[in-house]
């Protein structure tokens, strides 16, 4: 089953001020983006806004400098995904360079915990003895576990992104640049950018105390490494906050000034470090970051990135390697699963306007990747459930949206109609998670499409390629593949280019069982492409309409390019 799809093409207002070394085919790129001078299109540190407008942050930064003054224990608490690794990495590495002497760290257990800071965490966490907590990546919707370890007398310190429900938690100090009242312009930072801003605050605080020397002021952007890990793992819009940040860190990563881990990880991903893009990030540091929250224990990963033993980062890495081979493996055998469980329930070839799935064999950690393979396939939301853990009726599900259904929103809409339905749930616009019993699942599933047959019409359910046009027989150089490569960071929200034409199939050849090797014609130019994944056992017809990303041919060198082909139609 694949989605109806059309090819749209963007627009390109004209442009404003430019030097001369931005190529003519970058400007039209960045103002089909909204970027209509240098400025806007590469922003800068100095750009980035000043931390004032974050509701919370100067009472985050008093209540943080005053654990330090007094030698409290501060224990800064991750999350299992990548940013919450890298944001509590963040967290334990910032801390001790403004001074202070007692960090600890902790992250839950998937299975063992749940979700971010809950009771049972809190009871795992007394024996540490801590006096501050700090959520990273969470804690905006942990009411019982703030709850629990303000009971025990420690204050709480949350930094989160994630939307905030009805109500806020008891914590002490709230920073989330989405909470009511915040004029913060950066709403799209993740969460170990939120971190990274309460540091900033925090440093500023130091630097104003009378008794201020130069260690209050150690220069955090040595960081913005882990910064820029997170936020591009992390799938938020890369507004010009999160390009500013993005681009401080890639350029940090490529002068192999990164920290040990990350750059085991990159050595490890077979990636050159001295190109590393953000869909390096994206497609092979992060998942393999990710790959020890999901079936393993993400204390692992942050090992990983706390340590500044280069040999020890080599071996964790590896490890790191080794689970995230087992979670492709798990992966690809649960998304096999869930389509032939969507072909069973098609009507006519159809999926169902939202796809919501389970299998009590399914793993918890996974079923993310799940739901966004299908949600990439059949261009539906898409929610895959699997046991808390084994044997378990307890059930976690995750969701995957497509543009124009806001889900968290479909999940508050279900909640509201039918209060009790689902026990927790957050989340953003495009990705959710929520918890439920199993003995409530058809009643959810049943209230959720009903949620989404209000809000889906035929527009919605068409896929569209976005293309920034076509490429004039010129425009096919080396030079201007390296120029798309290294003119971003691209990302969510500033999406990488791609382009669109027709083109004779001159010759193809399946390599790898799935993909296809295309030799291409455009006029008097023979092309090289390759469409991955795309092999159904038909041969293509002799002539093709495309989009496709324009890319050095690194394996060929010299002035090689090849076309990444992200779609294909006959004509």
């Amino acid at each position: 089953m694949k989605p109806r799809t059309r090819l749209q093409r963007r627009e390109a207002p004209a442009a404003g001020e430019w030097s001369a070394r931005v190529p003519a085919l970058l400007r039209r790129i960045y103002a089909a983006r909204g970027a209509l001078d240098e400025a806007q299109a590469r922003p800068r540190l100095a750009q980035l806004p000043p931390p004032d407008g974050l509701v919370g942050v100067d009472a985050a930064a008093e209540l943080l400098a005053t654990a330090i003054a007094e030698d409290r224990h501060i224990v800064v608490v991750g999350d299992f995904d990548c940013d919450g690794a890298t944001a509590c990495a963040l967290g334990v590495r910032g801390l001790r360079m403004l001074g202070a002497r007692r960090v600890s760290h902790a992250v839950p257990n998937r299975i063992v915990h749940g979700y971010g800071l809950s009771p049972a965490l809190v009871d795992e966490l007394a024996a540490l003895q801590p006096d501050l907590l700090v959520t990273v990546d969470h804690g905006i919707a942990c009411h019982a576990g703030i709850a629990a370890a303000k009971a025990r007398g420690w204050q709480v310190l949350v930094t989160d992104h994630h939307l905030p429900g009805e109500t806020l938690p008891a914590a002490d100090v709230i920073v989330d640049p989405n909470q009511p009242g915040d004029r913060f312009p950066g709403k799209m930072l993740a969460g170990v950018g939120v971190m990274f801003y309460v540091l900033l605050a925090l440093r500023r605080h130091l630097h104003d105390r009378p008794d201020s020397d130069a260690r209050t002021r150690p220069d955090l952007t040595a960081l913005l490494d882990l910064v820029a890990v997170g936020t591009v793992a992390d799938l938020v819009p890369l507004d010009a906050c999160n390009r500013a940040l993005v681009a401080a860190g890639l350029r940090q990563l490529r002068a192999g000034r990164g920290c040990a881990g990350l750059q085991a990880l990159i050595e490890v991903s077979n990636r050159d470090a001295a190109r590393l893009t953000a869909a390096d990030i994206g497609f092979a540091v992060g998942p393999r970051l990710n790959a020890a929250g999901r079936l393993e224990d993400m204390s692992l990963g942050i090992e990983c990135l706390l340590t500044d033993d280069p040999r020890q980062a080599r071996e964790i890495a590896a490890t790191l390697n080794e689970i995230n081979g087992e979670r492709r493996a798990v992966q690809q055998q649960m998304t096999d699963e869930a389509e032939a469980a969507v072909a069973r329930v098609a009507l006519a070839g159809e999926p169902p306007l939202a796809v919501c799935l389970h299998d009590p064999q399914w793993h918890p950690g996974v079923v993310g990747l799940v739901a966004s393979k299908l949600k990439e396939r059949l261009h539906r939301p898409v929610i895959a459930f699997a046991p808390a853990e084994p044997g378990s009726d307890a059930l976690r599900g995750s969701a995957r949206s497509i543009p124009g259904f806001h889900i968290r929103d479909a999940l508050a809409a279900v909640d509201a109609r039918h209060p009790g339905l689902v026990e927790r749930f957050g989340g953003h616009a495009m990705a959710a998670g929520l918890s439920l019993p199993m003995a409530r699942l058809e009643a959810f599933r049943d209230a959720f499409a009903r949620v989404a047959a209000e809000t889906l019409g035929p527009e919605l359910l068409q896929a569209v390629v976005l293309s920034d046009g076509d490429l004039a027989a010129d425009e096919f150089t080396r030079v201007n593949a390296e120029a798309l490569r290294d003119g971003g960071p691209w990302g969510q929200g500033f999406p990488e280019p791609q382009f669109d034409g027709e083109f004779d199939v001159l010759g193809w050849r399946v390599v790898g069982e799935r993909h296809l090797k295309l030799e291409l014609g455009h006029g008097r130019q023979r092309l090289n492409a390759i469409h991955f994944g795309s092999w159904d056992g038909q041969a293509p017809p002799g002539r093709v309409r495309i989009a496709y990303r324009l890319e050095p041919d690194d394996y060929r060198g010299g002035d090689a390019v090849q076309l990444v082909v992200v779609h294909r139609e006959a004509v």
